[in-house]
């Protein structure tokens, strides 16, 4: 239902038909005023969280915050879903457990944030910097592309697609050309994640479960994949030099375009 409410206000905001959803970029005009402008400021929502009461959230689905300097603040008590928040500053705030799905955020600022246990399914994040955000037990089936994740944190996370439910494509967790050196997946579920072209050096993907991820072209130098499920994880094309303890994942030699060298 979530997803359909999204498609269905995309298709109005851009006059586009809702089968044509798929290319989400495509069919949005960004210069339009509902990306480009806020309907409230950083005071009017500082001011609607300090009159809720217990149990209360200030339900700001649809709503259009673009370009506003929200850093630092708690916005726990907050739902975000398909909330529009082109070029918006989140640095350091806290967003632990709130609902971002079908948000759209590009290239806006999530240094240092904590989004832990946080929802962004089909959340569209492209060109956003997110160094040393915390996303550890979040359902990330986002969009990161062209993003920077140095030192990000995806423990526990939930990059996986729900297979049930993917009569609009495949949603899941997108890193396309992404910076993840430093990154932390430490046990996160990482079933066929896209990562393409992105540099994961130094990342940390001990434990994690990479069956079927797409890792084509990818940086994995001092990427350390001990107990990694490597089954059919694709890393054609994809860097390994200096990969760390690969003998010691699961299914390494299960995996695809592992040169020999690295076997």
């Amino acid at each position: 239902m979530k997803l359909l409410i999204a498609i269905m206000g995309l298709a109005i905001i851009s006059g586009a038909s809702p089968l044509a959803a798929q290319s989400m970029t495509d069919m949005v005009d960004f210069s339009s005023d509902a990306y480009t402008k806020a309907e409230m400021s950083r005071a009017d929502i500082a001011t609607a969280i300090g009159k809720l009461q217990p149990g209360e959230k200030l339900n700001l689905s649809g709503k259009s915050l673009n370009g506003l300097d929200l850093s630092g603040m708690d916005l726990r008590r907050v739902n975000l879903q398909a909330a529009r928040m082109m070029h918006t500053n989140f640095s350091n705030s806290n967003l632990d457990g709130v609902d971002l799905d079908s948000g759209w955020s590009l290239n806006s600022k999530w240094v240092g944030a904590k989004l832990r246990g946080a929802s962004l399914f089909q959340t569209q994040l492209q060109g956003a910097d997110l160094e040393g955000a915390d996303l550890s037990g979040a359902h990330v089936a986002g969009d990161f592309s062209k993003a920077s994740l140095r030192n990000a944190v995806f423990d526990k996370a939930d990059l996986s697609p729900n297979e049930a439910n993917q009569s609009m494509g495949l949603m899941r967790g997108t890193f396309r050309n992404s910076t993840l050196d430093g990154a932390s997946f430490r046990g996160a579920n990482m079933h066929r994640a896209l990562i393409e072209f992105s540099s994961l050096k130094d990342a940390d993907l001990t434990g994690a479960n990479l069956d079927d991820a797409e890792l084509g072209g990818s940086i994995f130098e001092g990427a350390n994949v001990s107990g990694a499920n490597l089954v059919n994880a694709d890393f054609t094309s994809a860097n390994v030099g200096g990969i760390k303890n690969l003998k010691d994942a699961k299914n390494w030699d299960k995996a695809k375009g592992l040169p020999s060298i690295a076997q």
